[in-house]
């Protein structure tokens, strides 16, 4: 997944922008916006494990 951060160029309101390949999330602030683009690679970077056993849904 390429992750960019960078001001909102479109807008004059000095937003920044979080571009996560195709997708755009907009922020307040720059601070904002590398935190989120922190807490989203600690979360990427994180272990999955898979389940052992296939889970059964209840309807």
């Amino acid at each position: 997944m390429n992750i960019r951060v960078c001001p909102n160029r479109s807008a004059r309101n000095g937003t920044w922008q979080v571009s996560l390949d195709r997708h755009q999330v907009s922020f307040r602030s720059e601070a904002e916006a590398r935190a989120f683009v922190d807490l989203l690679q600690s979360r990427l970077a994180a272990p999955h494990p898979l389940p052992r056993e296939p889970q059964t849904l209840h309807v």
